[in-house]
């Protein structure tokens, strides 16, 4: 049946199938590895680079960041689409986000998340939609639109420093920002839902106590009651309406200061944040867990490596840790050299268990190739591509293998694959001579290939991670 489909198949392109064969060889496993970046903006961290630039700008900026994205060979980007109860995105709940546009409420002329979605997948990489569920102003003077929800619910919103708050211990809080986050899930082709670690805000520490105190009357405890509720409930919702969206989450990196020994913090995430991000790990409550790794490997008070051996050993979901690339010689952490960043996506690769993976903060790092960072991974530890690791605790099918064939183009090779139920991407390998190379992950079923390779290798991969079996051939193109 295989070999009938393949002669339909191949008559349709014109090709001729003598040209090349099926192969049962089998190439070496692609790579797999999580490689992302936060693309921030909230105060126009990452993008657009200002408000009130024209549509144009921001998009030219955006796909400048994808495209260097993808010559990266990352597989992900971490989009804020909602940075305090707005939105980049059209929304029925929220109004525009100021970031856009200079003016809340105004109609940037494009939907941003939606744009991000067509041009990420179309160079092979998956955008996780990233929502602060609870901060409704970073500012508590910043102008809002009347559609905001400081206006239209303030009620439900508490004063903290310089701070405007949805209060987590109201439902209407919890209601409201799993309804937002489930309307994008619904309405968009997102690939995961992820948040950070503001859940209370950061307090000021005083003599180890939180000052000033989140003003609703509840004990840490009982904060952390309705936090677990709200990513339990988030987790299971998410699930529930399309299970290959990814769920992550990126806390503080310490749980809690002398976990594991030796480890020091000046804030307690566990009591000043109220987030027992440990127990959402160790439940599933989550697809993946980032918590932002941001100090160097020594000394031993903030280890990376200490850290991330620890938090691998607390659950079996993944731990793909948060680095800070954007702290490369910066007055922040005077010093901090290029190759620091780099030995800690190798440390990722080697500690502990589960799949490899790290997220940059944040794109605009990469962009500025701050301190040759770009250039190393590039050359170095993001050499090859590599697939997003699959969830086999959701789903772990695999999907048929596709069909593919090959023509000869002047000098290169044009590769063509079949559709595929439930399949968005496909890994391609080429061999010239003895020698496989992992050479891309793309979403597009027609390929230029450089030169004339021996044999290509096509896995189907589908919105899981879950990969086919390779479908070779090798070439004999004249």
């Amino acid at each position: 049946m295989i070999r009938i489909l393949t002669i339909l198949f191949l008559s349709s392109l014109g090709l001729k199938a003598q040209h090349y064969v099926q192969s049962n060889e089998q190439p070496p496993q692609f790579p797999r590895e999580f490689r992302a970046a936060w693309i921030a903006t909230v105060y126009n961290i990452d993008w657009p680079s200002k408000k009130g630039l024209p549509p144009a700008t921001q998009k030219a900026e955006l796909i400048a960041m994808l495209n260097k994205a993808q010559s990266l060979n990352l597989n992900a980007v971490i989009f804020q689409v909602r940075p305090n109860a707005d939105a980049l995105y059209k929304s029925g709940y929220e109004p525009w986000s100021h970031w856009l546009s200079g003016t809340m409420g105004k109609y940037p002329g494009y939907d941003p998340l939606a744009f991000c979605i067509k041009e990420a997948h179309a160079r092979g990489i998956e955008v996780h939609a990233w929502f602060n569920p609870f901060r409704a102003l970073p500012n508590k003077d910043l102008a809002t639109s009347s559609k905001h929800v400081t206006r239209t619910h303030p009620q439900h919103v508490k004063t903290y420093k310089t701070y405007k708050w949805l209060n987590p211990a109201d439902s209407f809080t919890q209601k409201r920002a799993l309804a937002v986050i489930l309307d994008v899930v619904k309405r968009y082709d997102v690939d995961g839902v992820h948040i950070d670690d503001y859940f209370y805000p950061y307090p000021t520490v005083v003599n180890g106590r939180p000052s000033p105190n989140f003003p609703d009357g509840k004990t840490n405890a009982q904060r952390r009651a309705y936090v677990d509720a709200f990513v339990k409930n988030m987790y299971q919702s998410v699930k529930a309406t399309k299970p290959w969206v990814r769920v992550g989450i990126s806390p503080f990196g310490i749980w809690r200061p002398g976990v594991p020994t030796g480890i020091e913090a000046g804030i307690d995430a566990y009591d000043h944040l109220c987030a027992d991000s440990r127990k959402w790990l160790k439940n599933g409550w989550l697809d993946y867990l980032s918590p932002q790794l941001y100090w160097r490997d020594q000394p031993t008070k903030q280890s990376y490596s200490l850290l991330l051996n620890w938090w691998r050993q607390q659950g079996t979901r993944p731990v793909w840790p948060g680095i800070a690339t954007a702290r490369i010689k910066s007055t922040e952490d005077p010093g901090r050299p290029a190759s620091e960043i780099t030995k800690q996506v190798q440390l990722s690769r080697s500690i502990g268990r589960n799949w490899a993976g790290s997220i940059h903060w944040s794109m605009k790092s990469l962009m500025q190739n701050r301190g040759g960072i770009t250039t190393s991974l590039q050359k170095g530890a993001y050499s090859v591509p590599a697939l997003v690791p699959p969830m086999p605790w959701i789903s772990s099918k695999a999907p048929n293998s596709p069909i593919i064939g090959a023509s000869k183009s002047g000098s290169n090779t044009i590769l063509s694959i079949t559709r595929v139920p439930g399949v968005q991407t496909f890994a391609i390998q080429v061999r010239y001579g003895k020698q496989w190379s992992s050479v891309a992950v793309v979403s597009q079923r027609s390929i230029s290939l450089k030169g004339q390779p021996s044999a290509i290798a096509v896995t189907a991969v589908d919105r899981y991670g879950t990969a086919s079996a390779p479908r070779v051939i090798t070439l004999h193109l004249r």
